[in-house]
């Protein structure tokens, strides 16, 4: 985990509880300004990478019943000398995440978000894959990947489930389908008016049901979610959980657009399987990385939820892999 400054801006009289508390998670250092004309007083604490989520819980507890207080994260490029890793008697020994639980939160929660540039980007990014897949132009299929705003929907989702989060939950699964619904209404409506041949192998590769789709969709969704947990660039793993959702979107749609409901079925199945993939590993990552909510009673609650969660995912996959066997064992 990267070295953070946690700068906290609060009323005179909390800056010996927050210095005591920083010198207990082993600050690396600690500085308190002098109240300013409000009554307020910012400690700026230099936190040590292996303690930075424990001090902040403690420091949101601390100030909780508090009022008008605020703690801002600050990125550190670096420090000198090079303050090093504790003795690894002292390491944690469960992976933790390279990024703070609340910026994950303002990061991942924006995904969710449902506004005019959500809407014209899932239209935007049909379009072009609906263009790509009919003239079997694979180019244009990664192009409309790299716009399609899938990805975010989807990992608000499990992220939501780990935290228990019922308001988050609620808005990824209603941006996830509304961009769903986007993507086939507006791919049936091109097939409806502009559909030709849909033999190609682009269109067709998305109506063959496979064990190695299940794979690929079950990669994505992890690597979607380490993406964010590790400080990686999220680009390439957005281009790997769109492959999984929007071109068999894209066809599910176009299927249906012109009359052939068995392909439309058999992609529809796929992006099934997808779904349910990305979610089920993205909440397995985030559970196994320690994302968990501050508090004991949030954290009973957010583990029923996740606990549920990936037992209806699983046995959703589970119920489409059979379905897959008995479709290719007939076909």
């Amino acid at each position: 985990m990267p070295i953070r400054l946690i700068e906290v801006v609060a009323k005179t009289g909390h800056a010996d509880t927050l210095e005591a508390i920083a010198e207990k998670f082993d600050a690396l250092d600690v500085r308190i300004t002098a109240p300013d004309e409000d009554g307020k007083q910012s400690v700026r604490i230099l936190a040590h990478p292996d303690d930075q989520q424990d001090l902040l819980d403690r420091l949101q507890t601390t100030l909780g019943s508090s009022d008008d207080w605020r703690i801002l994260i600050l990125p550190v490029e670096a420090i000198i000398p090079d303050p090093g890793e504790k003795d690894e008697k002292e390491k944690k020994k469960k992976a933790s995440p390279s990024t703070l639980r609340e910026q994950l939160f303002v990061e991942i929660s924006r995904g969710a978000q449902i506004d005019p540039n959500f809407v014209w980007l899932v239209l935007l990014s049909t379009v072009v894959a609906a263009i790509g897949l009919m003239n079997n132009n694979v180019a244009v299929i990664i192009a409309a990947m790299v716009i399609a705003p899938l990805l975010g929907p989807n990992l608000a989702l499990a992220f939501g489930t780990a935290l228990g989060d019922r308001e988050l939950i609620l808005r990824a699964a209603l941006a996830n389908l509304m961009g769903l619904t986007l993507s086939i209404v507006g791919s049936g409506l091109i097939g409806y008016f502009m559909g030709g041949d849909y033999t190609g192998p682009e269109f067709m590769t998305r109506t063959e049901l496979g064990y190695d789709s299940i794979l690929l969709a079950l990669a994505a969704g992890a690597a979607g979610a380490l993406s964010l947990t590790s400080n990686v660039s999220s680009a390439v793993v957005g281009v790997m959980v769109a492959v999984a959702l929007l071109p068999p979107a894209v066809t599910f749609g176009y299927m249906f657009g012109i009359d052939r409901p068995a392909l439309a079925l058999a992609a529809g199945t796929l992006l099934a399987i997808n779904i349910a993939c990305i979610n089920l590993t993205a909440q397995l990552v985030f559970f196994i990385k320690g994302i968990r909510p501050r508090t004991w009673y949030e954290r009973d609650e957010a583990k029923q939820s996740s606990l549920i969660s990936i037992g209806i995912w699983s046995l959703l996959l589970v119920g489409l892999t059979v379905a897959i066997y008995f479709i290719r064992k007939n076909t």
